[in-house]
């Protein structure tokens, strides 16, 4: 039998019984568990991570250490009943970092209140059918509130919805997604607002396995997984691993990731009282106010945390034309946040190791003298020599083929970002100044095919190379012009023209 993606998400956090699977951890396969001065220490070959803990936490990874899960009620137990947020807390940074996986979600003693909050125009389908969803959510009915705010729409959907028992705040003149969230917001009285797109179906697992994550205070904003709700077309296949509104399998948070981070608005929990006192979203921004919101968020001190749960399933554009112009827009909105957030620079961290590496090589390419491939294999060398000198003295149980190894990817990945980057900016360039200069059109191209290839095998779509290439050509040519025609149209070149910070070598 083949199972969709709504059956494996149920599969994830449910037993074969269908049963709500009990929060549980254990150390995932790659890491090994060591002792070091009485504290437990755990090392990750890949991508090469060490973290040395507390030894209150001795006992507990002395029983993880046999890569099992354990239930959180036994955790505690292991260590002495402490407070169980702050543990689930502790735990679940760990999930972040690679060093645990999780199974299964906790239940708050008490659940928040939530309205759910969904902008419409035009739609009596889909919103009919994201309303169904939302009648089957596994969440107690009497602290769930729908709202849906009709943005004048010129058909029969603000009757569809009338038969849906939700309040319905119908709006005569048309103002938009980010004005009507902003409306229903000030009506809601749920503790959390949970924001949902009209073209969305919702899990029944949805709030239940996102709510837990506001446990943590610090937490104003939780977001969940946008999946693919078509899989007929090879543009479903692209969009259910390529979408910009998928933050991928691992869990994230604004305390440890880039300060570019954010939650898209379509599957987005928020405190109403950070809403509200935030203002909400900017009502003259159509694309990327989802981003702004949650900038806004972290600049106020709040941290945002994306778990690969709770997933609402996207009707997204599946038609080339749709597609393009869809992403046109998102690039648009690019110069723009920068103008309301100057001070998130984009930045490019190049290592002088790293540079010195590759500068051999395209030096060495470019001469056609081979032996000069010897001095890169020297400064990789003695780039991995200088790491572990530093780290034998500590004692860490890293081995210098490991560090090796660790110090090549590294390059790797630079090398991989950089060509990222071009492929993402300035592929356009490749096509309008192929005839004046082929060479420099010829590398743009080349680390673009690079770069398309990296992300099929990363990503492992439902296609072929060929036509997955094709795909993601057309993401990244309509994404750079919209960009491109906003920097323009602006004056505004920071998103293509990022800031180089140099180091003079890699932190271990």
């Amino acid at each position: 039998m083949k199972l969709t993606s709504m059956d494996l998400n149920a599969e994830k956090n449910t037993d074969h019984f269908g049963f709500r699977k009990a929060l549980a951890y254990r150390l995932r396969d790659s890491v090994h568990y060591y002792q070091k001065n009485g504290s437990p220490m755990l090392v990750l070959h890949f991508p090469l991570k060490l973290i040395v803990i507390h030894p209150f936490w001795t006992s507990l990874f002395e029983s993880l250490s046999s890569h099992s899960f354990m239930a959180f009620e036994k955790i505690l137990s292991q260590v002495n009943h402490g407070d169980p947020i702050e543990i689930e807390i502790f735990l679940n940074g760990l999930v972040r970092k690679g060093f645990l996986e999780q199974e299964g979600f906790s239940i708050p003693a008490q659940y928040p209140y939530v309205t759910v909050i969904i902008p419409v125009r035009n739609r009596p389908g889909e919103i009919a059918t994201c309303l169904q969803s939302l009648s089957r959510l596994d969440y107690p009915k009497e602290k769930i509130e729908v709202i849906v705010i009709d943005d004048a729409s010129d058909d029969n959907t603000p009757d569809v919805v009338s038969t849906f028992p939700v309040q319905l705040i119908p709006l005569k003149e048309r103002r938009q997604a980010s004005c009507c969230r902003n409306l229903a917001a000030q009506r809601a009285q749920g503790e959390i607002l949970a924001f949902l797109d009209s073209d969305c179906v919702a899990d029944p697992l949805w709030l239940r396995e996102l709510i837990p994550a506001f446990s943590d205070p610090s937490n104003g904003a939780v977001g969940g997984t946008v999946d693919s709700y078509y899989n007929k077309k090879g543009l479903d296949s692209y969009e259910k691993v390529k979408s910009s509104l998928n933050m991928g399998s691992w869990s994230k948070s604004s305390r440890e990731v880039n300060p570019f981070f954010y939650l898209p608005s379509c599957n987005l929990l928020v405190r109403r009282a950070l809403f509200l006192q935030l203002k909400g979203f900017r009502k003259d921004m159509h694309v990327g106010e989802d981003v702004d919101f949650c900038w806004r968020l972290q600049d106020q001190g709040h941290r945002i945390e994306y778990r690969p749960v709770g997933t609402v399933y996207h009707r997204h554009r599946n038609t080339m034309r749709q597609f393009c112009a869809r992403r046109f827009d998102y690039g648009t909105s690019e110069p723009l946040l920068q103008k309301f957030h100057a001070k998130r620079i984009k930045q490019f961290l190049v290592p002088l190791p790293d540079c010195t590496f590759w500068g051999l090589v395209l030096v060495s390419i470019a001469s056609g003298w081979i032996p000069l491939l010897g001095l890169c294999s020297l400064v990789l060398l003695a780039d991995s020599l200088i790491k572990f000198s530093r780290i034998r003295g500590k004692h860490f149980p890293i081995s210098f083929s490991h560090l090796l190894l660790a110090t090549f990817r590294g390059y790797l990945a630079l090398f991989y970002h950089c060509c990222a980057f071009v492929s993402r900016y300035y592929l356009l360039w490749a096509i309008l100044l192929g005839v004046l200069a082929p060479v420099g059109a010829a590398i743009i191209l080349g680390a673009h095919l690079l770069t398309g290839i990296g992300e099929f095998f990363i990503k492992k779509p439902s296609l072929r190379l060929p036509s997955f290439l094709l795909y993601f050509t057309l993401d990244q040519l309509s994404y750079q012009v919209g960009v491109w025609w906003g920097c323009l149209k602006r004056f505004c070149f920071s998103p293509v023209n990022p800031q180089i910070v140099r180091k003079s070598f890699h932190n271990v």
